[in-house]
């Protein structure tokens, strides 16, 4: 073949080329008629009537055959169409845990212990509810009274109203005026005991009265006393407190850092600070001290001015 044969053999193919979009679509192919089921019976719309339940859990309904539209008996463990299948949502209903659109998240804690309706973020633990502690039940008043005689036998230091209330679990509201009825109970009855204020607190004592026996109990021929100089000397503290032992040595006119070393061992003075301008410490009384003397406060101290001598005035011009 030549090539102006070629030349027109191609140009012959172009012309005679049609696009794709502008080709004539085959007609589509008419659908077969489906052939009439034959054995089908005449009362095909009628359901197969339940069969009995074994396990007593009442008939079960029957459900059509997708393909053939016979009812028949439906299989154990197969979903029905049409019923909802135990465990998934329900189309229209909320599902819990999940927020409701156009209702604001709140901030409730589900039985899993995630909030409901708040977004989870990371790095920030599940939210527990802790259930309320149960309140203490309330005493009778009998009950409340023996409770609190039965402390005030073993504590071995004056016990205040807020620690006996916080102990039993009730207001302290009642376990001051049953105090007092306690108290005023056992004056009453004439007993060798009594119940009274002491160092801020609450505690037995005997009574005066019987001082003699329960010392020759206690001591038993022993006598164990303060000193003469002991005793100034905690006068003067306990009237002067705070104090610093220069102010006491001048007071007594003798030097009483041995005395302040044994008032100390004893329990019945201690350091509270120092003083702000020599930095000297100062000293006080201690809550011993008020219990040994059955006091409540130190205000309770008797005056002074009962015992000081008439001529004190000239006694102090005598010293200068």
């Amino acid at each position: 073949m030549s090539d102006e044969e070629r030349r027109d053999s191609l140009a012959d193919q172009a012309a005679a080329w049609v696009p794709p979009w502008e080709r004539p679509r085959p007609p589509a192919p008419e659908p077969e008629p489906e052939p009439e089921p034959t054995d089908v019976p005449s009362d095909e719309s009628a359901a197969v009537p339940p069969a009995p339940d074994t396990e007593g859990n009442g008939a079960q309904p029957t459900r059509p055959r997708p393909e053939s539209g016979i009812a028949v008996e439906p299989v154990p463990g197969e979903p029905v169409p049409g019923e909802p299948v135990p465990g998934e949502p329900v189309p229209g209903e909320p599902v819990p845990g999940e927020p409701v659109p156009g209702e604001p998240a709140s901030d409730v804690v589900g039985e899993s212990g995630a909030a409901v309706g708040v977004p989870r973020r990371e790095g920030v633990g599940r939210r527990r509810v802790t259930a309320a502690p149960e309140p203490a039940p309330e005493l009778s008043d009998a009950e409340l009274r023996g409770a609190l005689e039965a402390i005030l036998l073993v504590v071995d230091e004056p016990v205040s109203e807020l620690v006996l209330a916080q102990v039993l679990e009730q207001p302290a509201e009642r376990v001051g005026p049953l105090l007092d009825e306690i108290a005023a109970g056992y004056t009453a009855a004439g007993h060798g005991f009594e119940l009274r204020r002491a160092a801020g607190g609450w505690r037995l004592y005997t009574r005066p009265e019987y001082a003699t026996y329960v010392e020759r109990f206690v001591l038993d021929g022993q006598s164990v006393r303060l000193t003469q100089a002991a005793l100034e000397t905690l006068a003067v503290v306990a009237y002067k407190q705070p104090v610093t032992r220069s102010r006491i040595s001048a007071i007594r006119g003798v030097n009483c850092d041995g005395v302040i070393r044994t008032l100390v061992t004893r329990g019945l003075v201690e350091e509270c600070g120092t003083e702000q301008d020599s930095g000297a410490f100062l000293y006080r009384t201690t809550t011993l001290f008020l219990e040994k003397l059955g006091l409540n406060t130190v205000a309770e101290l008797p005056p002074l001015a009962p015992f000081l001598p008439d001529d004190v005035e000239e006694l102090a011009d005598a010293t200068r």
